[in-house]
């Protein structure tokens, strides 16, 4: 798939590992819809460095949480761009939620953002896509896991898993769909420098990852016509580390 000059959505594109995967859209000289929630200083900063690397970018405010806000955002990304050949679905939500704390609020928002709004995002942006349309999601090393503090994050990411592999057979053969897992890349902001140093220590290839990692295996992942229906792991080893 040559990529200049495609329209691409990233979903969460104003910061972490969002933001890498729009500003390396960029590099590819492709247009780039940048959507964010709340961080607006943070998408126009990201629109900066799509500029910076060769693309264009423009920022899309949208409460993804809200029913409606998935269509309308394809919807805008189309009247603004004409079209949309790419999406990126990174936007989500981890938030600690052990046994015994979780609240249907909770669980509410969390699935909203994490699932549901993926699903009808790639939904709506199938309805306009050309035959060579690329839906690339994004879960989390979580999904294979079991992480007790996390259970309904992890739910949820499993769902985006199973979610890459219905929508790949269902939109096949004209828009293809994948996924990328990541492990250890950008730790929660709250995580110290000791949880840090562990979670390298425990990993086989001993290092904590970057969103670099996450970039290469999405640049692949736009570029493989025979890859479908795929969730490529991006963690060190972390997942076969027992």
């Amino acid at each position: 798939m040559n990529l200049a000059g495609r329209v691409a959505l990233v979903t969460g594109g104003g910061r972490r590992i969002g933001r890498a995967l729009a500003v390396a859209l960029g590099r590819e000289k492709m247009r780039v819809a940048i959507h964010f929630r709340s961080s607006a200083e943070d998408a126009s900063l990201t629109e900066a460095m799509v500029r910076d690397a060769g693309g264009t970018g423009f920022t899309l405010q949208s409460d993804l949480t809200n029913a409606a806000g998935p269509e309308a955002l394809v919807a805008a990304v189309i009247a603004e761009m004409g079209g949309l050949d790419v999406v990126i679905n990174s936007a989500a939500v981890m938030e600690r939620t052990p046994v015994g704390e979780v609240t249907v609020d909770d669980w509410d928002a969390m699935f909203a953002l994490n699932l549901r709004a993926p699903f009808f995002i790639s939904q709506a942006a199938a309805k306009v896509m050309g035959d060579e349309g690329v839906i690339v999601n994004i879960a989390d090393l979580a999904a294979f896991e079991t992480w007790p503090a996390y259970i309904p994050h992890a739910i949820s990411k499993a769902g985006v898993v199973k979610m890459t592999e219905s929508l790949a057979r269902a939109l096949a053969p004209g828009i293809r769909v994948n996924c990328i897992a990541p492990g250890a890349i950008l730790l929660p902001d709250d995580w110290d420098d000791d949880t840090a140093r562990r979670f390298a220590s425990t990993t086989p290839l001993e290092r904590l990852g970057d969103p670099s990692d996450v970039v290469a295996a999405m640049l692949y992942l736009l570029r493989a016509d025979y890859v479908t229906g795929e969730t490529i792991v991006v963690d060190g080893g972390r997942r076969i580390r027992k």
